[in-house]
């Protein structure tokens, strides 16, 4: 049962905790432009689940892929890489 290992993690930072129990992430990632070949930094947001509502704006945090929580979340915070200032 290694399932559990193939589980997606991103690491973003929360842009969002206004949610009781969930936080906004916004994740970078690079893609390369299909015709001109350069990359593009693009961002995606993200709703985690954040069950102690430790995460603050700012913060820098890792997600995991999960169940599906509530209609929009899917993921969940694992740790708080970094603390905002």
């Amino acid at each position: 049962m290694e399932v559990r290992n193939l589980r997606k993690e991103r690491t973003g930072v929360v842009i969002s905790d206004k949610m009781d129990k969930t936080v906004t992430v916004a994740a970078k990632y690079k893609e390369r432009h299909p015709i001109y070949g350069k990359f593009v930094t693009k961002t995606k947001k993200y709703h985690a689940h954040d069950e102690k509502n430790e995460c603050n704006i700012g913060d820098t945090v890792r997600i995991m892929e999960t169940r599906p929580l509530s209609k929009t979340k899917r993921w969940r915070v694992v740790e708080i890489v970094e603390k905002a200032k």
